[in-house]
């Protein structure tokens, strides 16, 4: 596996919390002596990470981004993890799983908050192609801040396999679709084995993906808009799953 670069404050501090291993460097812009750079110095020592001073434009650079927010880091890439490794979370846990199935979501910002809001609402593992889709690049994991460091991603090969497998297994396979007129999201029981799945940007459930669900649910919408951003339904769906989970 290679090294990749990552930036962001809380993508660092997740990796250095949960995952300092993988971390080989660190670069700080000049300019900044504030607290927290102080504490990222402070733990890099202990760590015996080098740390590399940059001016403004070669953090640009270095990260490709001017969203790096004055940190970043090399890390060593990790295996991808797949169908194996879903196959041998769910053997590991021990309460009802509750899943994220991404059908080529593309937008890595779409990408980071749906993890984000994933992490929030206690699921167990996001699951999306490996092909046509967003992975964890710097930018999916600076908008997760520092989800994408501890929650499993995992890309599989083929999603509506994957999905046949997940029903095998007793996962009930619910899936957002605007034309779903009689699946309301808040009369459906979403407690039990759950996989929540979405579609991609624009297009929606793709046909086979849609075919793999178990029912098909809307989020009630009363304004102008037909539509709500990828992340932001992943946020409205996952936070009932959340509450009706919970009660």
């Amino acid at each position: 596996m290679g090294n990749r670069i990552v930036f962001g404050w809380h993508t660092l501090q997740a990796m250095l919390d949960r995952h300092p291993q993988q971390v080989l460097e660190l670069f700080v812009l000049t300019e900044r002596r504030d607290e927290r750079a102080q504490k990222l110095l402070a733990t890099a020592s202990i760590l015996g990470l080098a740390v590399h001073l940059r001016q403004r434009e070669q953090m640009d650079k270095l990260c490709e981004s001017t969203q790096h927010q004055g940190v970043a880091a090399r890390v060593r890439e990790l295996p991808v993890a797949d169908e194996h490794d879903l196959g041998d979370l769910l053997d590991a846990i021990s309460v009802p799983p509750f899943l994220l199935l991404l059908d080529g979501v593309t937008d890595p910002h779409n990408l980071g908050a749906c993890l984000r809001s994933a992490d929030a609402a206690g699921v167990h593992a996001v699951v999306a192609p490996r092909d046509r889709a967003a992975g964890l690049s710097a930018v999916a994991r600076k908008v997760a801040v520092g989800a994408a460091e501890v929650l499993p991603f995992i890309q599989v090969t083929n999603l509506a396999r994957c999905m046949s497998m997940l029903a095998e297994r007793g996962v009930f396979l619910v899936g957002l679709a605007a034309e779903a007129e009689a699946g309301d999201l808040y009369a459906c029981d979403l407690r039990g084995s759950l996989g929540l799945v979405l579609g991609a940007e624009g297009d929606g459930l793709r046909r086979l993906t849609r075919e793999r669900c178990d029912r098909l649910v809307r989020i009630p919408m009363h304004g102008h808009v037909e539509s709500l951003n990828v992340s932001v339904a992943a946020g409205v769906t996952l936070f009932e799953a959340l509450r009706q989970r919970s009660a």
